[in-house]
């Protein structure tokens, strides 16, 4: 042991200068800082200066220069390949560099057949690392080090490279979130001066709202792995898999104050389904990284602060993967430099950890090439042992009302090498009939087995119950879709091919409707219904809502329509455009959402269609306040659910301009969780008398409480002298801490509630159960007067992650949504995020609901 150690540091010192701590006079880092220039480079190969006319940690590169640069070393080396994996929303490329020796260039397309799932690999097939730099945009310095890596590897003329790139293919993904990186570049390359300024709270420091650490829709990608709503994320994983990488090193950083992180993390912490194999060999790596930094004498800590839980991270996606996901985090300097508690940490200083870090990644990875082929095919080995153990042999998903939220769901595990299938054949049990059209099957006994567990299991007991992310994250729940298991597999009639993306972009054209029809409706049901709704009205066409149920008789003698509540009547005497039935077939085609022609107004059952109970449905227009006090994670959040999913503009208008809008402009407001102490006096003014002339708002979490405390909403909240009080303090020591903290939190859990079904905001929903995910104490105490509650939680709520049983009973049969009248207006709160992270497709419509059928119910505030 001692003997590898000396050969790592020797290795490392031939990478690495000595004596970087010393704050360099001026900003630029030549290479030699980075490298010893006495080692042969190939003259043909581009110095990171030569392509971008200023050293590496002179100033921050934007995105497109960082892809010129990888450009320009592909074009002119033999050992880079550059491969654009798609754009982000803002139409940056996303490119992925493979760097290997020109033997495994040329063999690529066999090498990466071999690696695919269940297969064995052959002990002296090459390994494959990837390296991903800066997923969150404002953390740089990973960026900028993998120019470095990029450029050693291309051009090192070494025998110990030639070697490494015989052993090793080398993915390099220099930026996971381009947008973000842009971001953060221009703020800080705009508030920089010319001569160094190392206070942290210098505008250079101090971030703009939304920082550059989120992508367009201010969602953290590095959450984003599993539920995959953000197009960066589907770009990558689709090559993650093609890859199927041994290795994937997570290039980040913290505040400034800390040192450099490398996994292990803390070992409690680690999920169970990650075999203890892949931690013996993250704890191997470890050693590489330490040698590597130990030979610079640059501080490091390993097994705290950071865990391996939730599996949508970049460096526990590959754990359930059957490979080594680690995590690296560098305190940031968050500028060109800035002072800290251990001196000046200047940008080039992080650049280097992050680029040693890399090359200790590789050297691990090649000194381990056998234990990782074995280990990759023993994880595939034993998933398909513990899938043949559990006592059942798959899942059964079904959803008879809503199509899309469906195939959203089948698409996402197809999107992680999930196979389901269609059934074939009516299949019942327990009186309920499952029937083909609405019913899938996952079968177990597939390579994927853990991820599939991952995915649909429901955990709410754990080892250690201190969590960095989320606790329950159980996917099913999350889409609101009904799971059974099934014992054996043969008892289910299947489609022989599994469901595949392709079955959704297969044109399905809509019956036509019939010209001159009494009307035209559509459901509510469908996960895009507000979509087509909204389209509708903002070309023109008048649209009404019925609030009661109602039957028409068929077009056959014998035959009735039944049309529920929360359908969508389009009544051909209200419209005043000439084109209008054209624009309505247009829109209509889009969609694959059955509307019925109707012809007449007179029912058989129920309200007629001119009844007062059909409510007129209006263009809407939506503000969302921003700003410092409001989470940008929920503002993305919610943005991405309205402007991306069901195409409603929103205005995001900043807490401090507040004062200078004409709110009658618009006829919704959302409030985010958030503190709202921006908001002044003459704006809370101006807020009250619009919302109680006829106004909207909806609010979520701390905004419910600011709303309260305003009197504007009329509710009672659980207070935190009340949730302390839930918690024995006796006999506590200092080290006791940590574990009371983490009994007061509840971080990511799944709770059930029950909704009303008759309320008009639960248009579209058909079961009086609802799970929600909650990730706050704001808790909403039920309320003594009748018809305000739309949700509340059930007498037993925890079904999926932790919550102390403490909190998990205060939470118990109080209200989750509440809404009532403001004067003219309304007022919608809910104590949750209904949109989180863009995957909690059951709980949306609640949000879409709120904004179009706001006025389609009454409640007073008081009695």
């Amino acid at each position: 042991m001692a003997t590898r150690r000396l050969q790592l540091v020797q290795f490392f010192k031939a990478v690495a200068l000595t004596g970087l701590f010393a704050l360099a006079p001026a900003f630029a880092e030549p290479l030699s800082y980075y490298f010893e220039q006495p080692t042969q480079y190939r003259s043909k190969v581009p110095t990171p200066k030569a392509v971008l006319g200023f050293d590496v940690g002179d100033r921050h590169v934007r995105h497109d220069q960082l892809v010129h640069y990888f450009k320009e070393l592909a074009d002119a080396s033999n050992h880079v390949r550059l491969l654009s994996m798609g754009y982000s929303t803002e139409r940056r490329q996303q490119v992925l560099a493979t760097i290997s020796s020109p033997k495994n260039l040329n063999n690529l397309e066999q090498i990466l057949e071999n690696r695919q799932a269940g297969k064995n690999q052959n002990a002296d097939d090459p390994v494959v690392v990837w390296l991903g730099y800066s997923i969150h945009g404002n953390e740089i310095s990973g960026s900028h080090a993998s120019m470095l890596t990029a450029y050693y590897l291309a051009a090192a003329e070494t025998e110990e490279m030639k070697q490494l790139l015989d052993d090793v293919i080398v993915l390099i993904e220099p930026s996971m979130n381009p947008d973000g990186m842009d971001r953060f570049v221009t703020w800080v390359n705009t508030n920089r001066g010319t001569s160094l300024n190392t206070d942290p709270e210098h505008r250079e420091h101090q971030l703009q709202w939304p920082s550059g650490r989120t992508n367009h829709f201010m969602f953290d990608l590095n959450r984003d792995w599993l539920p995959l709503t953000q197009v960066e994320s589907r770009n990558r994983v689709k090559y993650f898999h093609q890859f199927k990488p041994n290795v994937l090193g997570d290039f980040h950083e913290m505040g400034k104050d800390s040192t450099y992180f490398f996994q292990p993390g803390i070992p409690s912490r680690t999920n169970p389904l990650t075999p203890k194999e892949n931690v013996e060999l993250t704890m191997n790596f470890a050693e590489y990284h330490a040698a590597a930094l130990n030979a610079d004498h640059r501080l490091y800590f390993t097994r705290e602060s950071f865990d391996d839980f939730y599996y949508g991270k970049g460096s526990t996606y590959p754990d359930i993967n059957g490979a080594v996901g680690i995590l690296f985090e560098q305190a940031s300097s968050r500028g060109m430099a800035t002072t800290s508690e251990n001196g000046v940490l200047t940008f080039g200083f992080g650049i280097k950890n992050q680029m040693l870090t890399s090359f200790s990644t590789l050297r691990a990875a090649q000194q381990n090439k056998k234990k990782l082929h074995q280990f990759r095919t023993n994880f595939y080995a034993q998933s398909l042992e513990m899938a043949s153990d559990v006592g059942f042999a798959g899942y059964l998903i079904h959803e008879p009302a809503d199509r899309q939220r469906l195939k959203d769901f089948l698409h996402l595990l197809e999107q992680h090498q999930i196979e389901s299938y269609a059934l074939t054949d009516t299949y019942e049990s327990n009186d309920v009939k499952y029937r083909p059209g609405s019913s899938y099957y996952v079968p177990l006994e597939q390579p994927q087995y853990r991820l599939i567990k991952t995915i649909f299991d429901k955990v709410t007991e754990f080892k250690d119950n201190s969590f960095y992310d989320v606790s329950g994250w159980t996917l099913p729940l999350a889409y609101n879709l009904e799971v059974k298991k099934v014992n054996r597999s043969r008892d289910v009639d299947i489609d022989s091919q599994p469901f595949t993306a392709d079955l959704l972009t297969v044109p399905e054209q809509n019956m036509p409707l019939k010209e001159g029809a009494y009307a035209y409706a559509f459901a509510w049901d469908d996960y895009l219904a507000p979509k087509l709704l909204n389209e509708l009205l903002n070309q023109g066409i008048k649209a009404k809502v019925a609030t009661k149920a109602f039957t028409l008789a068929g077009e056959n003698k014998d035959e009735e329509q039944d049309f529920a509540a929360g359908t969508i009547l389009i009544l051909s005497g209200l419209q005043n455009r000439t084109d209008w039935f054209d624009k309505l077939m247009d829109t209509y085609q889009k969609y694959h959402i059955d509307m019925a022609s109707l012809t007449t107004g007179l029912s058989i059952k129920g309200i007629d269609l001119g009844s007062r109970s059909m409510v007129t449905l209006n263009p809407v227009r939506v503000m969302m306040i921003g700003g410092h006090s409001v989470s940008q994670y929920e503002a993305g959040h919610m943005l991405y659910y309205l402007d991306d999913t069901i195409g409603v503009p929103v205005s995001v208008i900043d807490d401090y301009r507040l004062n200078k809008i004409d709110f009658n402009h618009y006829t919704h407001v959302i409030m985010v969780d958030g503190s709202y102490k921006g908001i002044s006096e003459a704006t809370l003014g101006k807020l009250k008398a619009w919302v109680e002339n006829g106004g909207v708002i909806y609010a979520q979490k701390r905004a419910s409480k600011w709303l309260a405390s305003k009197n504007i909403l009329q509710s009672s909240f659980v207070s935190d002298n009340e949730l302390a009080r839930l918690f024995n303090t006796d006999d506590l020591t200092y080290a006791d801490r940590q574990q009371l903290a983490a009994k007061k939190r509840i971080a990511g859990t799944i709770f059930a509630t029950n909704i009303d079904v008759t309320h008009p905001l639960a248009f579209g929903y058909q079961q009086e159960s609802l799970p929600i995910f909650k990730n706050s104490t704001v808790i909403i105490e039920k309320a003594s007067r009748p018809f305000v509650t739309l949700a509340e939680f059930t007498e037993k709520p925890l079904l999926s992650g932790y919550s102390d049983d403490a909190l998990v009973g205060k939470v118990a049969e109080n209200t989750a949504i509440t809404a009532h009248n403001v004067g003219k207006g309304r007022v919608i709160a809910s104590s949750e995020n209904l949109v989180f992270r863009g995957y909690w497709h059951g709980t949306a419509k609640i949000v879409a609901n709120s904004i179009f059928f706001s006025k389609a119910f009454s409640v007073p505030a008081k009695p």
